[in-house]
């Protein structure tokens, strides 16, 4: 069975922002996915969407890696946030913006 963590981790390093969601960004294939999409659209950030539904072993070795058991998984900065309940809760109360530009920041606020 082929393996995906270096592909994960991989997309995790090279992107500040990275979202694993069901879809991608331009077609989103379930609503958590799309809400956490339009999150990260609606703070004007440069971010990764990786489709866990590329290949059914992406989410078992995505959730190896996290300890999070379901998708969306956001990664900001290299860390685990969490999955979209969190993510749209940090949102909220604007925990995310500051997270997210500390991290852009760091990152010398370049992205691919």
């Amino acid at each position: 069975m082929e393996s995906f963590t270096e592909d994960i981790q991989k997309a995790i390093a090279e992107n500040t922002i990275c979202l694993f969601t069901k879809g991608t960004r331009e077609f989103p294939r379930c609503g958590f996915s799309h809400r956490v999409i339009e999150v990260f659209k609606a703070l004007d950030v440069p971010f990764h969407t990786y489709d866990v539904l590329a290949h059914p072993q992406i989410r078992q070795d995505l959730s190896a890696l996290s300890g999070w058991p379901t998708t969306p998984q956001v990664f900001i900065g290299g860390e685990f946030i969490g999955g979209g309940d969190v993510v749209w809760e940090m949102f909220q109360n604007g925990e995310l913006r500051s997270l997210v530009d500390e991290a852009l920041a760091r990152a010398g606020g370049s992205e691919s």
